[in-house]
Parts: structure tokens; C-alpha cells; sequence
């Protein structure tokens, strides 16, 4: 990834991350995703040069410039996405008369599967913190904590963050379900397995987790998102799992193990809570290379 680039004054930058923010709802991931893009393009330019100046074969120069540095495709593409986003905005309230980025062919984005964990290997996972002896610093119910963020992570498939923001009032005990802000501070609820209705419950017994944040360290204030990716990591790090350790593998395995026992792809789209269904539909691609090697394993003329 390029390395940070220096903040720049440009009223019209401003304005957009202003729109964006207030008018757009934009998370503030892709508020900081674009500022470094658009603010990187800024430092190339030359120092003279105006937004209304800059014409396409300036945006293909740029293009080469980031595969001679050897960008990645996602982050060309991201930066891209950001000037486009940027130049539209531009037409519409800065009287632009047309968007250059739009003549810039881009590279085509490369299809990784994302890699899943077997339901034995969820299983190995999920009830490791009951098979270790815990820190002596840890606190006593720190078992019955990590073992509920597992539990959760793989029976509703909340992002990451999602789950850090999570307070004691998002969980409803009794329906089995949570409460969850998405990108853009969209609302949904994510069903929960009784399996973890069940950890979460044992958990907040355990460490008198009455009110405000779910997920509490040792000195009862919220678990940041690198203190859960290290829970997850640290019992990774125990179980025979081969694969690089993310906690988003779970959200991975979660809607793949959910098409491969037949739900549909509408109704996991919904559960993840993307807002395309291109988005989900990666997981059909890996559950049908799953079904091939299956396949190819069990069948005697494969």
C-alpha cells in the first residue's frame, strides 16, 4: 500500500469529504480511503495545475505510474474509484463541464476466493478457550468472553467492527438475535444460534456485563477491534488451521457453510449486509470449488 501522503488545503477536496459525509452518510473508512486518494493524485500534479486542467491522458500517465510502482489492482482500483467519485462531484456542484477519469480503462480487479475454515475447524476454534489454562493477568472470566466473541463471529457473520461496537442493549436474548450498524450506519438484525445466545449469556453472568458495551477488558471498558482480532488470533495460533489468521475467515465460512446447506443467496446477502448482490455472490465460487473437490475426492471416476 503507498505510503500515507501529506495533507493538502483544497477547498474543493473539503467540500467533497463534506458531502460525502453529510450527504452520502459515508463510513469514516471510506472517508480516510478517499482523502488519501484523491489527496495522492493532488501530490502529483503539478503544483499549478487546476482540477478543471487535468484532462484523461494525464489519469493514464498516473495509471502507469501506479503498475510501474506495482500497486496492487485493488488499491489502483480504489484510487480510481475515488477520482471518478471525486470528478462526478466536481461536474455536479463545481460546474465541471466533463469527467475525464471515466475515459481511463482500468485494470480488471483479480478473483480471490476468499479462503473459509471447515465446520470442524470453526468447531476446534471456537471451543479452545475452554481448553486452555487462561493468563494468570487475564481476568477470571476472560473463557467465557472469547469463547462468546467466537460463538458470535460465526453464527451471525458481523464484520468486525461491527461486532466491537456491539453494546449489551443490541442483544436480544430471548428472540436470538442482534442488533447491528453496518457501513454507512446502515441498521439490520443478524439472527444468533443458540449455541452462542448461549456463550453471550454465560459471559455476561460471568463478568456482570449488565449495561453499555458487550465486549469489556480486564478494566470494564470496550474491546477495541485489534483486542478482538487478537482473540481470535491467539486461539488460531492453538488449533491445526493452516491458513493466515483473520477474523473475517469466520465471516467467510459463515455465509459459505450457509449456501452449502442451501439458503439462498438473497437471504445472505441480507445477513452480511451488503449492498450488492455481486458482492455475496463470491461465496457461490467458493462453495462450488468446495463441491469439486468433494467431488473429485469421494466420486471413483472423477
Amino acid at each position: 500500500m503507498p505510503a500515507a501522503p501529506r495533507v493538502l488545503d483544497d477547498p474543493q477536496i473539503e467540500a467533497f469529504l463534506q458531502y460525502l459525509s453529510v450527504e452520502k452518510n459515508s463510513s469514516h473508512r471510506t472517508l480516510a480511503n478517499y482523502h488519501h486518494a484523491i489527496t495522492r493524485f493532488r501530490e502529483w500534479l503539478p503544483a499549478a495545475m487546476t482540477w478543471d486542467a487535468v484532462e484523461a491522458d494525464d489519469f493514464r500517465d498516473y495509471l502507469f505510474k501506479c503498475m510501474r510502482d506495482e500497486w496492487a489492482r485493488a488499491t489502483v482500483r480504489l484510487h480510481f474509484a475515488a477520482l471518478r467519485s471525486f470528478y462526478k462531484f466536481l461536474t455536479r456542484r463545481a460546474g465541471l463541464q466533463i469527467n475525464p477519469v471515466v475515459e481511463v480503462q482500468l485494470p480488471k480487479a483479480e478473483k480471490k476466493l476468499p479462503v473459509v475454515l471447515s465446520q470442524k475447524q470453526v468447531v476446534e476454534l471456537i471451543e479452545k478457550p475452554f481448553e486452555i489454562e487462561q493468563p494468570k493477568q487475564a481476568p477470571s472470566w476472560s473463557a467465557e468472553r472469547d469463547s462468546a466473541i467466537l460463538e458470535l463471529f460465526y453464527s451471525s457473520g458481523v464484520r468486525l467492527s461491527e461486532l466491537a461496537a456491539l453494546d449489551v442493549a443490541d442483544f436480544d436474548l430471548y428472540n436470538e438475535c442482534v442488533r447491528v450498524f453496518g457501513k454507512g450506519s446502515k441498521e439490520r438484525i443478524c439472527p444468533v444460534g443458540t449455541p452462542a445466545a448461549e456463550a453471550i449469556h454465560r459471559y455476561r453472568n460471568a463478568a456482570r456485563v449488565l449495561e453499555g458495551p458487550l465486549f469489556i477488558s480486564k478494566v470494564r471498558r470496550r474491546l477495541s477491534t485489534r483486542a478482538i482480532a487478537d482473540v481470535f488470533k491467539k486461539y488460531h495460533a492453538l488449533c491445526d488451521i493452516p491458513q493466515n489468521a483473520s477474523p473475517h475467515k469466520l465471516r467467510h465460512s459463515f455465509a459459505t457453510h450457509l449456501l452449502d446447506h442451501g439458503a439462498d443467496l438473497r437471504s445472505v446477502q441480507t445477513l452480511l449486509g451488503h449492498a450488492s448482490l455481486s458482492t455475496t455472490q463470491i461465496y457461490t465460487h467458493v462453495s462450488i470449488e468446495r463441491m469439486k473437490q468433494v467431488y473429485d475426492k469421494a466420486h471413483p471416476r472423477a
